[in-house]
């Protein structure tokens, strides 16, 4: 899918990144534990979560995210979108709950970017 297809899917609103809606997706990882997503999540991949910090755009940076979708309605923190800007990492953001992004977007073929962790 590309960005522009999971914008109209998630009815979201593009806050940066809109000259990157050609940007192909293949997978998503769902988190608000930005130590899971260090963890789990690859490069290229959708991030999905509720947080809005600055945080988040770090964690996108340093692991190559193809795109943050921000869910419950929330936008990002003022530093956050400045970042995100700076980084060229495209923010979108929609009032659908992270449960409900997470199956639209399996429904279309989505996958996670694991699916399960091996216990130690």
């Amino acid at each position: 899918m590309t960005l522009q297809d999971i914008k109209e899917l998630l009815d979201a609103e593009v806050l940066v990144g809109h000259e990157q809606l050609s940007k192909e997706v293949n997978h998503a990882f769902v988190a608000d534990l930005l130590s899971d997503v260090l963890a789990f999540a690859t490069s290229g991949s959708l991030l999905i979560t509720g947080l809005t910090n600055l945080q988040v755009v770090r964690t996108a940076e340093v692991l190559d995210i193809a795109a943050v979708i921000i869910g419950r309605g929330k936008s990002p923190s003022p530093e956050a979108f400045e970042l995100a800007q700076e980084s060229n990492i495209p923010i979108l953001t929609t009032k659908f709950i992270l449960f409900e992004i997470s199956g639209r977007l399996y429904a279309q073929g989505i996958r996670g970017c694991i699916e399960k962790v091996c216990s130690k």
